[in-house]
């Protein structure tokens, strides 16, 4: 994720925290309020789970050393959902049975909507003893549409804003000619294919697509075989969602092939993706969408990032 993402994650978090440390019946009534992380901790998007852990256990530590959110103390405790709906439902009722109110996760939409879905029931059922999510992550804009809740709190751009922002910029690379669509096949990566045919079609209709492909997510071990299709396809650039080690191993297959096309991506630059893109050798070839301002001389940003990778 961004590092202006994670310093939004960590204000949706006091905001949270601060909404708990009201005179409540609830633990934030002693000195710590505990905060519930479900993402995928093992299996093969582990790593992509124990980066965000990692950043939120950090800046947790930099806002407890400033006195914390009203006084009181934050904890980031994980909770492994084994990137699985029913398993994420499992890990959230368990952190609610421990006395835990403030819920977060970002990776995969499937889990965000499981989520939402369970804590508004929930809280429906429960009044007084109210829990909140706080999606860092989960982009898909049906979580604020057909799927809204008062409960569920999201600060990333969602998918429609990210295309608009790839899209917009293909509009003056009159040397991209012919697309290949690769996805996930859920949710999220459905999205991301429906959104990229759109927006394509409205802002460089010009543009063929000669591929479109969805595949299992966290499943593919070996993306050769899609290397291949995209290859024959004549292709020259591709529009993918893939995160994690889909977005690595996709990179990874492309050098191995020796597949020299454009990659405009939502998630190239989190883990595995930055040194899948080295090994490649696909210098200038591989584009991530991302928040920010870039190049700005912000010392509180610049030693915060420093004391992150110390």
């Amino acid at each position: 994720m961004p590092k202006k993402l994670f310093g939004l994650a960590a204000a949706g978090l006091v905001a949270g925290a601060g909404y708990l440390a009201l005179p409540q019946k609830s633990e934030a009534q002693s000195g710590t309020i505990r905060i519930a992380y479900v993402d995928p901790l093992s299996g093969p998007m582990a790593g992509i789970g124990d980066a965000g852990l990692k950043n939120f256990q950090y800046i947790l530590e930099e806002i407890n050393n400033k006195g914390g959110a009203n006084g009181k103390k934050l904890e980031i405790v994980p909770f492994d959902n084994k990137l699985n709906a029913q398993e994420t439902i499992v890990q959230v009722q368990k952190a609610i049975d421990d006395g835990i109110r403030i819920i977060t996760q970002g990776n995969g939409t499937a889990f965000a909507i499981a989520i939402s879905e369970f804590v508004t029931k929930y809280n429906e059922r429960n009044p007084g003893k109210e829990v909140i999510y706080l999606n860092y992550a989960a982009v898909d804009p049906i979580l604020t549409n057909a799927k809204c809740s008062y409960w569920h709190f999201r600060w990333d751009a969602n998918t429609e804003q990210k295309m608009a922002a790839i899209t917009a910029f293909l509009k003056d690379r009159k040397d991209v000619k012919k697309m290949y669509l690769i996805n996930q096949d859920y949710a999220f990566g459905q999205g991301v294919r429906d959104l990229a045919l759109k927006m394509l079609k409205e802002r460089r209709p010009d543009i063929e697509v000669v591929g479109n492909e969805l595949h299992p997510l966290a499943k593919v071990t070996d993306f050769a075989p899609y290397i291949a299709k995209i290859k024959a396809s004549g292709a020259d650039s591709v529009i993918t969602g893939n995160w994690g080690s889909d977005i690595a191993l996709l990179i990874k297959a492309a050098a191995d092939a020796g597949l020299q096309v454009n990659f405009f991506t939502f998630y190239a630059g989190g883990t595995g993706g930055p040194t899948a893109i080295k090994q490649a050798n696909l210098a200038n070839r591989v584009y991530a969408v991302g928040e920010g301002f870039a190049n700005i001389d912000h010392k509180a940003s610049q030693d915060f990032e420093k004391g992150l990778r110390a």
